[in-house]
């Protein structure tokens, strides 16, 4: 979970970026859209004016010659005895009032405006202007609702303007936030107890921060190390006074009772070197090397003979951590051939990861324990009564060696009973 609050962040701070873009965008849009509707009809303003002033000019020299001269794509005109509008729709006064002020001398001309809609939305502005001899110049400036050029063209720049931004921006924020994803992935990886190097670089802020996981690995790392390092020797003082135990057993003349305490003693042998590899699991260090699958596999099941049986391709090879992958599987391997009268090891690649899958047909485990059975010392026997031999460690460091090192250690049930340890083998590239 820890690796997913960076990207969290991440993801809540592009949202926000989008969200304040989105709507700095509809702003402008709308900004652009208002702008756009005066600057439209100031435009059809300027253009009928210039238009009308010309076009009454052309009539006084050559009435018959108006319509067919002035007519454009623009606008077109013709003269009629009456008007075309014969009184103008109040909405459109600001437009003769615009008109008026482009050319006054328009101003004692009677003009009326109208709006011709069509079915597909435009608007065409039509209007009849009275000349000199009374007649009447009827015109029709065609799509005033079209998209004014330069508001149009703003509008796109906006658009590309915000789409550059909001590029930068989440990069930049991918980029202020890589400092925390590798602490983060740091973090877990300390968690899982492996030992990570952290740059220290970035801010003032990150680069104390990670300082302090550097320094704070050390210290965790040494006080486990002392602390396994302590149990160790114990444990290894404690064979002595075994030894002593088992050389006074010879000397108890009742066989019943010089069983027990040899039973005793070589039991209490066996937990405290199931507790050596445990503890030494969590300081083992190891180096990446080439490492072939099947050999070292098929060594680990040579001494179970037709009891474990083996499926391995060939060309088995990768870069990994030799000690802790053999020692993890020989706990596993052991633990399979113990509870079960058949195993089996099956080494198979999956994408780029290669896995090592340990079935055996014992009384298995059942799935709600999966998670119990990483725990050191749990055992399935009730009231952990010694009927089954083990000490409840060879799962438990297994589990702590691929951890460390990057691997990892899921099971499954088997269909008719069983148990299947899936290992993905750690990966040193």
């Amino acid at each position: 979970m820890a690796r997913l609050q960076p990207r969290r962040l991440s993801a809540y701070a592009a949202l926000l970026l989008l969200v304040v873009g989105v709507i700095q965008l509809v702003g402008s849009l709308l900004f652009y859209q208002a702008i756009d509707k005066q600057t439209l009809r100031e435009d059809h303003a300027r253009r009928i004016a210039e238009l009308l002033v010309v076009s009454d000019r052309v009539y006084l020299r050559d009435g018959t010659l108006a319509a067919a001269i002035m007519t454009s794509r623009h606008l077109r005109i013709a003269v009629a005895a009456r008007p075309t509008v014969p009184h103008s729709q109040e909405s459109l006064v600001p437009i003769a009032q615009q008109i008026v002020a482009w050319e006054p001398g328009l101003a004692k001309r009677p003009l009326h405006l109208s709006l011709l809609r069509e079915r597909g939305g435009r608007q065409h502005l039509v209007g009849s202007m009275q000349v000199a001899d009374g007649a009447w110049l009827n015109f029709q400036s065609h799509d005033i609702s079209t998209m004014w050029p330069i508001a149009l063209s703003a509008m796109v720049m906006t658009l590309l303007t915000f789409a550059a931004c909001l590029g930068v921006g989440l990069i930049a924020i991918r980029l202020l936030t890589q400092p925390l994803r590798r602490m983060s992935e740091a973090a877990e990886a300390i968690g899982q107890g492996r030992r990570v190097t952290i740059r220290e670089n970035g801010p003032a802020d990150l680069r104390d921060l990670a300082h302090a996981m550097n320094e704070m690995q050390d210290r965790i790392a040494k006080l486990m190390e002392d602390q396994a390092k302590s149990f160790e020797a114990i444990s290894h003082d404690l064979r002595t006074p075994l030894a002593r135990q088992k050389v006074a057993a010879g000397l108890i003349a009742d066989a019943e009772i010089r069983e027990i305490v040899e039973d005793s003693a070589d039991e209490m042998e066996a937990l405290l070197q199931s507790l050596q590899q445990f503890l030494r699991a969590q300081h083992l260090t190891a180096q990446p090397e080439l490492v072939d699958l099947g050999a070292a596999v098929r060594d680990l099941v040579a001494p179970y003979g037709d009891k474990v049986r083996l499926t391995v391709p060939n060309h088995a090879q990768l870069r990994t951590y030799r000690e802790p992958l053999l020692l993890a599987l020989r706990a596993l391997i052991e633990n399979a051939s113990r509870f079960a009268d058949q195993a089996e090891v099956v080494v198979d690649r999956d994408g780029r990861d290669w896995i090592i899958a340990i079935s055996d047909d014992g009384p298995g485990i059942p799935p709600d324990h999966f998670e119990d059975v990483l725990a050191p010392f749990f055992r399935l026997d009730d009231a952990r009564r010694r009927t089954t031999a083990g000490f409840g460690l060879g799962i438990p460091t297994a589990h702590l060696l691929l951890r460390r090192f990057g691997g990892e250690l899921s099971f499954l049930s088997g269909a008719s009973g069983g148990l299947t340890v899936c290992v993905k083998v750690p990966r040193a590239d």
